[in-house]
């Protein structure tokens, strides 16, 4: 499967493309869509992971404060992962939570009571891109690949990077990274030695 996907979406390498996309949410007052957008960008979760989180994952209910830090068991993996929370994540939660009385789905679909559907969240991305003119595909999944695709050119190493997607293989990492000849170009153009 993630052969696949990763055949079908790109991360979004534009920096101006990434805050276009926050911002439609924030300026359409779609704070859930923001923390979905946010989480996606800032944790490099999956979908499945963002979507089992619930309030009390990220938010003491008694303390009325955002964690710094979280720790899941992944869905596809089965494994514990221990993340420290990104600034723009906190502060996106913060504003979300702050009326928060009792514990729930995290991205909630209010009609229910449940978390939104994978569905829903997928919808709910690609319709803003294509709504903020991203001029290719973009998904959920996208977003995981947008957290490696800066992580990498920011300097993270790309085998830290295999680590924190839990993949098999550096070859799915470099995939992943969606590195295209532009990046490799400029490798050999800015060398110094």
């Amino acid at each position: 499967m993630e052969e696949t996907q990763m055949a079908t979406t790109e991360p979004i390498r534009n920096p101006t493309h990434v805050h276009a996309l926050l911002s439609h949410f924030k300026k359409n007052g779609q704070q859930r869509n923001y923390v979905l957008a946010t989480l996606g960008i800032y944790t490099a979760l999956r979908i499945s992971d963002i979507l089992n989180l619930r309030i009390s994952d990220v938010f003491d209910l008694k303390t009325r404060k955002v964690k710094n830090e979280i720790s899941i068991t992944e869905i596809k993996t089965s494994k514990r992962k221990k993340l420290a929370l990104h600034k723009k994540i906190k502060s996106a939660l913060k504003l979300f939570l702050s009326n928060a009385t009792v514990d729930a789905p995290l991205i909630i679909n209010e009609r229910t009571g449940k978390a939104i559907s994978r569905v829903q969240a997928h919808r709910i991305i690609s319709y803003a891109a294509v709504e903020v003119q991203i001029p290719y595909k973009v998904s959920c999944h996208s977003l995981r690949k947008t957290f490696g695709y800066f992580a990498w050119k920011n300097g993270t190493f790309p085998v830290i990077l295999m680590a924190i997607f839990n993949h098999s293989s550096f070859r799915i990492t470099t995939r992943y990274l969606g590195i295209q000849q532009d990046d490799q170009n400029a490798v050999y153009t800015n060398l110094r030695i």
